[in-house]
């Protein structure tokens, strides 16, 4: 296809497909759907130029975690590097995108995540200031891909013996989801499908199959965990984290070429750019030990 007949209408309207053409980010890493949006219809982007819908709407259709860091998208989409990082910065000035990190505690561990949020519906700065404090309301959001499925489709990456087709994931999906429900973890269940591989693996999908029946693990009860999830925002383009109302659009007040704030304190204070400069100063005006005239001694008084 064209790099000019690339447009919006080349990617219409649709719920994210479980394809395997995409790659997918790193755990925690990769695309993060923001919540509360509105169905998806034709006209979403085109307030924004043809090829930022365009690529707009490649992205609303990938699954939460695939990567789409530039590198990754200009292997998937006809333009380059500079032009697709450029895109990407004018979605966050839409609202469309914000780049941050979120923490992730439960009653076990505290973990930070790096995210890239992406809303189909532009925001403007306070919702995603409410985002970030999380006042917005987190609908349930249906998944693109069911975390058994991006277990088996990302198989092959530990063991390329067991790489699986879009038709062995769809199978196999009702299995690892008994596994999960049953209270395995994600390690648990690959180390039970990648351990002593035999060789050659002459049917991945079929061995999967078997193992994953004799293998199921019994029931497990435990209490849910409480879970607080908090969140910071990143500058698009120095990459520096803070608060939501301090980057509107995305970007910080460096980065825009604001004006330096006026300082504040009690009157007469010094400002914090200047207390290096009068340090200096003091010290200038300050006479050396050796340059100071000899003390007078003190003649003790007759008793």
């Amino acid at each position: 296809m064209a790099v000019s007949q690339l447009s919006a209408a080349s990617f219409p309207a649709r719920d994210p497909l479980p394809t395997l053409d995409h790659p997918m980010a790193n755990p925690g890493y990769g695309k993060r759907s923001a919540p509360d949006q509105r169905p998806r219809n034709g006209r979403d982007f085109v307030h924004l130029h043809p090829r930022d819908a365009a690529i707009a709407a490649y992205i609303d259709g990938l699954c939460d975690g695939a990567d789409i860091s530039v590198k990754t998208l200009a292997k998937a989409l006809p333009y380059g590097q500079c032009a697709l990082r450029t895109t990407l910065n004018r979605l966050q000035a839409a609202g469309h995108l914000r780049r941050g990190s979120e923490c992730v505690a439960t009653e076990e561990a505290l973990l930070w995540v790096t995210r890239t949020f992406f809303s189909r519906t532009a925001r403007d700065d306070a919702w995603w200031a409410a985002f970030t404090r999380g006042d917005v309301p987190q609908e349930p959001q249906r998944p693109s891909r069911s975390r058994s499925f991006i277990l088996l489709a990302a198989l092959g990456r530990t063991a390329p013996a067991l790489t699986l087709s879009q038709a062995d994931c769809v199978a196999l999906e009702p299995q690892v989801s008994e596994w999960f429900a049953r209270g395995a973890t994600e390690a648990e269940v690959l180390r039970a499908l990648t351990d002593g591989l035999p060789t050659p693996v002459h049917h991945a999908a079929a061995l999967i199959r078997r193992r994953l029946r004799d293998k199921l693990p019994p029931v497990r009860v435990a209490p849910p965990a409480r879970q607080v999830v908090l969140r910071t925002l990143e500058c698009g383009e120095c990459r520096a984290p803070g608060n939501a109302e301090a980057m509107p659009g995305g970007v910080c007040a460096g980065c825009r070429g604001d004006a330096a704030s006026e300082p504040t304190g009690p009157v007469g204070a010094v400002p914090v750019q200047g207390v290096r400069a009068r340090m200096s100063a003091v010290r200038a005006g300050l006479v050396p030990r050796a340059e100071r005239a000899p003390e007078r001694r003190r003649t003790p008084r007759p008793r």
